[in-house]
């Protein structure tokens, strides 16, 4: 407040008023557009895609385990697998498809995130993926054909997409085991408490108040499956309530009370589902919580979700000796474990004896928030994730209209692609924010546009591809390796605007903690000798099978080839056209190739060229005999090199972006810049002299052969993979 305070002031007295309140204005928007900026994607670490819409298991599965994630560092986001949009995959370096039945969408959307190196994991917490598992459950037998059918259609649906996924993520070990004939690797994540039913079973333990005289045993059924499990029991509990008059039974939820119970039924407490937020009130109003289980490869894959949330409110649990509750309960110190044959003698010493009630209570609670909350249990299940997501890498692009640099980024893009990495281009670009994908030939990477998307995720190496693009790269927060791809000095593409040099130039001084990269050895020297800034080094390349030899004939009009945007002073096409206006009209044909700026008036233009995508570049050199460059700066200079691998002649002023390729006499001929009659001269030679012209025009198939992408890409990878 004090500087603002001060900035006020200054303003006020060394600008005036107006200024004041124009400074005001465009500040107070800035703070209104950050405050309430909406975004229309997240860019996070997770997306889960929920197949499940009952309430419960979604919020176990999918709810709580993003708590989990996100406690540990995890951004996580969720969609409903009926809500999917065919390009959400590229937003999130991994999706975790919990219970989700095959759909067409579904099926794509895991296609195009396998396709880009994301991972996909299949997230579930019952065997319902494969009918052999669930063929054999006693309540499908209750269905109806019409019903049945659609229960089976649903397990083999969620079957299929189990089989499109990498790996699994399940609740308990039974499921594992039947998991791993489906995919490679499983982790159990068993279901815990999140930070809010946490919350609620605390107010639950200090609000609700016992009877003293009553004994409450409480059947929590949750579905109809669980009647045959209360089958299991229910002698034992007759029994107990015959016995002891003092003891209740409440039932909750779905349970179909039988006629055996009917003369103690004054003694059956019956209640309906509660919301999940009330639950712990209702688990702490009894004093025993039942969990029988029949002893079924089914009920073994279940989880333990009733002693955990009768745990956190202090209530015993006795539970059958099955699955889940036997690998998560102490038995006699967290919990109670039966045998078929054992219930009543182990519930008779439970109802007998409070203190032992007590004691099994607080052990399960005690146990519980150590080790089954969110926010102290989600160390395992996100390192399992980081273990099996791929390197992700994103380049940070000024603009997604093409030009050399921004494709020699996107090759690099590609080149990571194709050997296993996650790959993203950002677009930084407010004009070409709508770009969805940059392809080249079929292959294609992903675009994001930083005023479209809100990103929270890990990224393990950002890459600066042009000056514009580092102050990016040096803020984002969520970054391993920052890297700068060093193409040019683009100081020198700013001829009158100090400012715009300026910050350019200060972008090569290495003080940001960065790793540069080049693919010009002009620029890893200029880079050490003026700024005393190493870098790594890998040459550029072009792609062969775009730029395929044609054989030219020299014995008809020549066609002369001039490259470059006229409104670039560096470009210095003005002097191409110079040695256009000497040459002889009659036996040469001039063509002119501009990705920007039209001819200016003066120039001599058989056929004008503008905009061309890169693709049929190759197209336009092949058309030419001759190609006549006189840029004074480049990066990396490719028209040249790209027209030697068509078999054409190049004519051209030698500078720092073509050195490291152009030979004079050998695969080129050059003079200096000025020298209009030297240019002349080098034409007329080339179109005269067959032997000189044979000579450069193999050697200019070397050298392009030398360049080829196939024999660098390995070099890119292995640039990119370096860090500090």
């Amino acid at each position: 407040m004090k500087t603002l305070l001060k900035k006020t002031f200054s303003t006020l007295k060394n600008e005036g008023f107006f200024s004041l309140l124009k400074k005001t204005k465009n500040y107070l928007l800035f703070k209104f557009t950050a405050v309430f900026r909406k975004y229309d994607y997240e860019f996070k670490d997770v997306l889960f895609i929920n197949g499940c819409l009952l309430p419960h298991p979604q919020r176990y599965r999918v709810d709580h385990q993003i708590e989990q994630l996100e406690s540990f560092g995890l951004s996580c986001g969720k969609v409903n697998y009926t809500d999917l949009k065919e390009d959400i995959y590229k937003y999130y370096r991994c999706l975790i498809v919990y219970r989700c039945p095959i759909t067409p969408m579904v099926e794509k959307i895991i296609k195009l995130a396998k396709e880009n190196n994301k991972v996909v994991f299949y997230d579930i917490d019952d065997l319902v993926f494969d009918k052999k598992y669930t063929n054999n459950l006693k309540v499908l037998k209750s269905f109806s054909k019409e019903e049945k059918d659609l229960y089976n259609d649903g397990v083999e649906r969620m079957g299929k997409t189990l089989k499109l996924c990498d790996y699994g993520i399940v609740s308990t070990n039974r499921l594992k085991k039947e998991m791993l004939k489906y995919v490679s690797d499983v982790y159990v994540n068993r279901n815990v408490a999140s930070e809010e039913m946490y919350k609620y079973s605390i107010e639950a333990l200090e609000s609700i108040k016992k009877e003293e005289n009553k004994i409450i045993l409480g059947y929590l059924s949750g579905s109809i499956t669980h009647n045959d499990d209360f089958k299991l029991i229910m002698p034992s509990i007759i029994k107990i309530l015959k016995k002891y008059d003092n003891v209740y039974l409440k039932i909750v939820g779905l349970l179909d009370v039988p006629e055996e119970m009917d003369d103690i039924k004054d003694r059956i407490l019956v209640s309906p589902f509660v919301d999940w937020k009330k639950l712990p009130h209702l688990i702490r109003s009894i004093d025993i919580n039942l969990a029988p289980l029949e002893n079924n490869i089914f009920n073994e894959a279940k989880s333990e979700n009733k002693w955990l949330e009768a745990s956190l409110v202090k209530i015993p649990t006795v539970a059958s000796n099955v699955g889940a509750f036997k690998d998560e309960i102490v038995d006699g110190k967290t919990g109670v474990l039966c045998n078929d044959d054992e219930w009543y003698d182990k519930l008779e010493k439970l109802i007998e004896s409070k203190k032992l009630r007590e004691n099994i209570a607080n052990n399960a609670y005690n146990d519980v928030i150590k080790r089954k909350i969110t926010t102290v249990s989600g160390l395992g299940i996100s390192n399992y994730i980081k273990s099996k997501l791929n390197r992700n890498i994103c380049f940070v692009l000024p603009s997604t209209n093409l030009s050399g640099g921004i494709m020699v980024s996107v090759h690099h893009a590609l080149v990571l692609k194709k050997n296993g990495y996650d790959v993203t281009l950002i677009n930084i670009d407010k004009q070409t924010k709508k770009t969805k994908k940059i392809y080249e030939d079929k292959d294609y990477v992903n675009v994001v546009s930083i005023y479209k998307t809100e990103f929270t995720a890990y990224i393990d190496t950002l890459v600066a591809t042009m000056w514009l693009t580092l102050k990016y790269v040096r803020s984002y927060f969520n970054c391993k390796n920052r890297k700068y791809l060093v193409q040019g000095k683009e100081t020198g593409f700013y001829d009158h605007d100090a400012f715009e040099r300026r910050k350019a130039n200060s972008t090569y001084n290495n003080i940001f903690n960065l790793d540069y990269i080049t693919v010009s050895k002009w620029c890893q020297k200029w880079l050490k000798e003026e700024f005393n800034t190493d870098s790594k080094y890998v040459k550029n390349g072009i792609d062969l099978s775009k730029f395929t030899y044609k054989e030219r004939n020299f014995k008809k009009k020549v066609k002369i080839l001039v490259e470059g945007n006229c409104e670039d002073s560096f470009k210095n096409v003005d002097e191409s056209f110079k040695i256009v206006d000497k040459l002889d009209k009659n036996k040469f044909d001039i063509i002119y190739l501009s990705y920007k700026s039209s001819p200016k008036k003066w120039y001599y233009v058989n056929k004008f060229y503008q905009k061309v995508p890169h693709d049929e570049v190759a197209k336009i050199y092949k058309e030419a005999d001759i190609l006549l460059k006189t840029s004074l700066l480049e990066s990396f200079s490719y028209p040249p090199i790209e027209m030697m691998a068509t078999g054409g002649l190049c004519v051209l002023i030698k500078n720092d972006g073509n050195s490291e390729y152009v030979k004079d006499k050998e695969n080129c001929l050059c003079f200096k810049s000025g020298d209009i009659n030297a240019a002349l001269e080098a034409i007329d030679t080339l179109v005269s002299n067959r032997e000189l012209r044979e000579k450069i025009i193999s050697n200019g198939l070397k050298t392009a052969k030398n360049y080829s992408w196939d024999n660098i890409d390995k070099d890119i990878v292995n640039m990119y993979l370096s860090s500090k």
